[in-house]
Formats: structure tokens, sequence, C-alpha cells
């Protein structure tokens, strides 16, 4: 049987409500117009402090490396202690993990470096593979196993944490030289917490354990808990004064930059004025009632 053709038959169609409603009000959506406040100028200070606050931004001449005291320090203690290493973000935490990796792979040692994220894992597990050789590098994940006999294995905590519960009911040796834990501060979440817990204490003596974290608090009680429950002798290693200056500033409304502190590392008050509401005079950042 032919398939009967469909003729307009001149109806309109039907139309969703809404749009019904948008089209009887000229078809268009309206929205509130912008605030009409004009644009502040700023004080010759004021664009001093801003000056002050972009100088320096850039890229950095070219000068050789040289290791930091802490990062020495660091390697030497690695060798025959566990170490905790404090230091902020961007001063070279995982440049010490790097270089112990490179001194044991011609030794035969397996190394795992553990993560609290599946992102910052195949993050490491990419970053990893250019430093070392996609074949010396695998990765661990509840998504992803690679390469899983590598010598250096880059897993979330959990992961190596569920491997230390299976040695324990299978009855044999984790298969590991040295445990990098990085983002050691993880140890005090209080919902995941328990895993960096258990990974410290189930990890055997005879491993090694490089702890890293730019903001673990009381790290020489936190050391001394490590040594009372495995049994070892723990380094603290501190970085000194931040590498990387931080500065911080509020954008206003009208686009104007302002420090979030003065010289004397108080809070700008300037924020305080630019910050306050605009004048609702029919509109603003106000959405009009809808009729």
């Amino acid at each position: 049987m032919p398939r009967r053709q469909r003729h307009d038959s001149g109806r309109k169609r039907p139309q969703d409500k809404r749009f019904r409603q948008s089209e009887e009000r000229g078809g268009k959506r309206k929205f509130a117009p912008q605030s009409s406040e004009p644009k502040r100028e700023l004080t010759p200070g004021q664009l001093k402090a801003v000056e002050r606050l972009l100088s320096g931004i850039g890229v950095p001449e070219q000068r050789p490396f040289r290791p930091d005291p802490f990062q020495i320090e660091a390697l030497a203690a690695i060798e025959t202690e566990d170490v905790l290493v404090t230091a902020p973000t961007g001063s070279g935490k995982t440049w010490i993990a790097k270089e112990e990796i490179r001194r044991l792979l011609p030794l035969g040692k397996r190394i795992w470096y553990t993560t609290p994220l599946k992102a910052l894992t195949n993050s490491k597990y990419a970053e990893f593979q250019a430093e070392f050789g996609i074949e010396n590098v695998g990765i661990l994940t509840g998504d992803r196993k690679e390469n899983a006999n590598a010598p250096v294995i880059v897993g979330t905590t959990e992961i190596y944490r569920n491997q230390l519960f299976d040695a324990l009911r299978e009855g044999f040796n984790v298969d590991a030289d040295l445990v990098i834990l990085d983002e050691a501060h993880y140890l005090a979440d209080e919902e995941r917490g328990h895993v960096w817990e258990e990974a410290i204490i189930l990890s055997p003596a005879r491993i090694r354990l490089l702890l890293l974290s730019a903001t673990v608090g009381r790290a020489q009680d936190f050391a001394n808990w490590i040594g009372e429950v495995r049994g070892t002798s723990v380094r603290v290693v501190k970085a000194g004064p931040r590498p990387v200056e931080l500065r911080a500033a509020y954008i206003s409304r009208d686009l104007n930059l302002y420090p979030l502190f003065n010289e004397e590392r108080k809070f700008n008050r300037d924020i305080d004025e630019v910050s306050k509401p605009p004048r609702s005079e029919g509109g603003g950042y106000r959405r009009r009632r809808r009729r």
C-alpha cells in the first residue's frame, strides 16, 4: 500500500508553550541591562600597585640547574632511611623522586610511585614514560593496567594498599624496594586517610618510603609516628623559602585589577569600595521579574 503523502492543511504546528509566550512578547528573550556605572579610573598609587603586582611576570632567563640543599639532603638520606619531604608547590619535590628512580633502575630495583588521584596518576605515567622509557614504566589504577611487571609502577595509593592486603592474605612479599607516596598529607583526610595509614603500616621495613607533601602539618610528629609503626628511622627534610612568589589580585566588575594586599601585607581596603554591589536602577545585575 503506497504511503500517504502529508499535505499542509494550513494549520500551525503545535509549539512549545514557553516559545509561544516568548513569541507573544516580541520573539526575543529580554535580559536585564548591564550596569550603567562609569568605569573607575585608577589613582596613581593604584597604578603603581598594579605595576608592582605584574612586574617580573614572564619567562625567566635560562640558568644552569643546581639542586637545592634540601634536595641533596633528601637524596642522601633515602639510601638508608625513610624520608618525609615538606616543600612548597613548585620547589622540586618530584625531582627528588626522579633522581632516586634514576639511581635505582640500573641496580634492578623496583619502585612504586603513588598518587591520590587517577588524573594525576595518568599524568605522572606519561611523564615517567618520557623520562625513563616506555618499557620501564607501568600503570595500575582502577581503570588501567598496563605493563604491570615494569620496574617503575605508577598507581593510586588504594591500588598499592590492595597489593599489600593481597600479599598478607596469600603469603608473598610485595615486589618493591622504594615506595614514593605523593601528596602524603592525605593521611589526614577524613574519608580516605585510612588508606595512607594502612599503606604505611603494612609496608615491610625493608621497603624505603619517600613521602612528599606541600601542606603536611606537624611534620616531625608525623615522622615520629611512621618510625614507631614501622620500626625505621625517618628523616624530615624541609625546603627553604618558596621559590616562586605567590601574588593575589581582585578583578572588579569594570575589569580593573587590584592587589589583594598592600605593601604592608595587609588587606587592600580599596577592594571594599569596588566590590560593593551596583546600584539597582531598574536592572544592574538583577534579573527582571517575569510578568
